[in-house]
Order: structure tokens, then C-alpha cells, then sequence
């Protein structure tokens, strides 16, 4: 029975990041349905630029491959996850410079879930300073799968906010940044708790990580609100007009 016991400690961690690759592209789907994914079933308004057409493309492709990654791993193909892993770093750089890009054009044209264009755009370019620091770091630690595949969680988990926000409730578009952060929060924390649980002990990897991910948050809503940032945003946004 010892002789087993890793064997079914591997199995449960990998159910819990099957469990994480059906919920990521659920929420993605779900959140960005009525302005991408199915536009056309609800008939959502025409993608102002051709750069956010490739910002979903890129961002989408970047949901699949985090599924296909898991699913490697959790179906023992670790030499095709390594060698998808290329491919997965050149498309996590083109996530960030497309992200901000997208971020800033955003801004320039005055488009804002609620808070004005130019505070809000601290929140994605947080974002995408986050998903660097896991995702560099994730590579960095490619050879540790312990703790690898926990900062790829907390990365995957980084974009969840841009979906969350637009899950068409009202006590979502109501409940501003405190709503959408919170739901996110609880997602991350509630897998952080069920690894917890299945090890008997916090992994450094979430502690930390999580700490990053959620303090980052109210950080970056009273960054926004400082003539510093107002001025850094002017700045940035000069150049997509």
C-alpha cells in the first residue's frame, strides 16, 4: 500500500488541474460570449480594431494550450507537454505585448468596464505584469514540476478577472472591481485550499503567489487614482491616437 500511495498523491493532483482546465475556458466562455466567442449568436457589437480581433486569437489560443498542457501532463505525454512548452513561451510573450497593446488602445478610445478609461487601465497592465512575473518564473522552474505547475496555475488564473468582469450579471456590472476581483479571488483560493488540503501543508509557490495575486489589487485602485498614474497614462495612450 505505501508502494502506491504516490502513484494515487500524483493522481489527485491531477485531477485538481483538470478540474482547473474545465473551469478556465468555461469562464472564458462564458464572460467574453456576448462580445467574441459567440458574437454572432447574440449579435454583439462589431470589434473596433482589427488588434483586438488578434488579442482574442492569441488570448483564446492561450486558453487551449493551458488545457492541452494539463491534459498532457494528467495523461502521462510529458515529453509532448515539454516540447509544446516552446511553443507555449512564444505564445505567453505574444500574450503580454498583445495585451497591452489592446490595454492601451482601450484607453485611448475611452473604453472602460465602469471606472474611467485611463484609472482602469492599470488593471490589465497589472495583470500582464503578473502573468510575466508567473509565467517567467514557471519556465524558470521547468525542471521542478511541484513548482512549475503552480505558478502556471497562478498565471492561467491571472486573465480570469478580464472574464469574470464581463459574466453578464448585474451584481457583477454593479459591484465594480471589488465584485470581479473577489469572485476571481475566491476561485484561486478555493484550489490553493484543495491542494492545501490534499498535502497537509501550503506549498511556498501558492502562499506567496496568491499573497502577489490578491495584494496587487487594491495596489493598483489607489495607483489609479494619483496624478502620477493619470499623467503615465496620458502619457502611454498618446501613442494610440
Amino acid at each position: 500500500m505505501a508502494a502506491t500511495s504516490p502513484v494515487h498523491r500524483v493522481a489527485r493532483d491531477h485531477r485538481l488541474y483538470v478540474w482547473f482546465a474545465l473551469l478556465l475556458p468555461l469562464l472564458v466562455l462564458v464572460g467574453f460570449a456576448r462580445t467574441y466567442s459567440l458574437k454572432g449568436v447574440f449579435s454583439g457589437p462589431a470589434l473596433p480594431s482589427l488588434l483586438v480581433h488578434v488579442h482574442g486569437a492569441v488570448m483564446t489560443s492561450w486558453v487551449l494550450l493551458v488545457v492541452v498542457q494539463i491534459w498532457l501532463v494528467a495523461s502521462r505525454r510529458t515529453k509532448v507537454h515539454q516540447r509544446l512548452g516552446i511553443a507555449g513561451a512564444l505564445l505567453a510573450i505574444l500574450v503580454v505585448i498583445i495585451g497591452i497593446a489592446t490595454a492601451v488602445q482601450a484607453a485611448a478610445r475611452g473604453a472602460s468596464p465602469g471606472p474611467p478609461a485611463l484609472q482602469f487601465l492599470v488593471v490589465p497592465l497589472i495583470d500582464m505584469v503578473l502573468f510575466s512575473i508567473f509565467v517567467g518564473t514557471a519556465l524558470y522552474f521547468r525542471r521542478r514540476l511541484e513548482i512549475h505547475k503552480r505558478l502556471m496555475l497562478l498565471a492561467a488564473a491571472t486573465p480570469l478577472t478580464a472574464a469574470v468582469a464581463r459574466i453578464p450579471f448585474n451584481f457583477i456590472f454593479t459591484g465594480g472591481p471589488l465584485v470581479f476581483f473577489g469572485l476571481t479571488d475566491l476561485c484561486l483560493i478555493a484550489f490553493v485550499l484543495i491542494d492545501t488540503f490534499k498535502h497537509r501543508k501550503l506549498h511556498p509557490v501558492f502562499l506567496w503567489g496568491t499573497i502577489l495575486f490578491i495584494a496587487s489589487q487594491p495596489l493598483r485602485l489607489m495607483l489609479a487614482g494619483t496624478n502620477t498614474w493619470m499623467q503615465f497614462a496620458t502619457w502611454l495612450t498618446a501613442f494610440a491616437k
